[in-house]
């Protein structure tokens, strides 16, 4: 799509190598508790990141905000400090009703509080032809009023389209915690969940262990392009 990626964080060995590979040209960072993000203030358009789901999967102890890798706090900390004009946040379905809402509510509630329009959306990989479910809950969020000082492309679009969430019109948007209830966690297909299958091969013991991990922790790439192509004609209009 002719994006740049400036910067990336993570903090396991593995995915560091998997970024690097596919973002050489990035500024790269480990613990997210570390990263002071107002040198990128001005300068981001979106901010991605699917904050740690171990807390609230049914495959955890789904200790919540007592878990240490409850780290919403800290992705928002970010938000803050570099003002995206876009956020866009993933988590597994079982956020969504994790005591009672409680989290799912929360993170709608700091992104408003810091000047977005958030809506949430439950989207399945099999949306995009993927051989299981696996669903995931995606936060979009939008601020009209940040990045206006800076000149977008945006502003150039011959014609500006709809509010963005009319792009997203036939997705199951989530409007109420309690209408929604957790499911099995499917079962891993590296090829459709996140990782390309160049990586499926290593011979190492620990690689190959690491791979299969990053393989459960990993978005469905293609559900994020259709997010981002939407966002993307709201930026710049329809192709005249």
């Amino acid at each position: 799509m002719g994006w740049t990626n400036l910067f990336n964080c993570e903090w396991e060995e593995f995915p560091r190598k998997v970024l690097k590979h596919h973002f050489p040209n990035a500024t790269q960072y480990g613990d997210i508790r570390e990263l002071r993000a107002t040198a990128y203030a001005g300068r981001i358009d979106i901010l991605t990141g699917g904050f740690p789901c171990q807390p609230y999967s049914l495959a955890g102890k789904r200790k919540g905000k007592e878990d240490e890798r409850h780290l919403w706090p800290e992705m928002l900390r970010i938000v803050r400090e570099c003002s995206p004009r876009w956020v866009v946040g993933e988590n597994v379905r079982g956020l969504v009703n994790w005591n009672g809402g409680l989290v799912f509510e929360e993170v709608c509630a700091d992104l408003e509080t810091c000047g977005y329009s958030v809506q949430p959306f439950l989207l399945p990989a099999c949306g995009v032809g993927a051989p299981h479910r696996r669903d995931r809950v995606w936060f979009v969020a939008y601020s009209d009023s940040i990045g206006q000082e800076r000149g977008t492309r945006r502003e150039q679009a011959q014609e500006r389209p709809q509010p963005f969430d009319k792009f997203f019109e036939g997705w199951d948007r989530v409007q109420n915690a309690d209408n929604f209830h957790n499911m099995a966690e499917p079962p891993i297909c590296g090829g459709d969940d996140g990782l390309p299958r160049v990586l499926d091969g290593i011979t190492f013991s620990k690689w190959r262990r690491e791979s299969i991990k990053a393989y459960g922790n990993a978005i469905v790439p293609q559900v994020a392009f259709q997010i981002f192509k939407a966002i993307n004609l709201y930026e710049n209009g329809p192709r005249i």
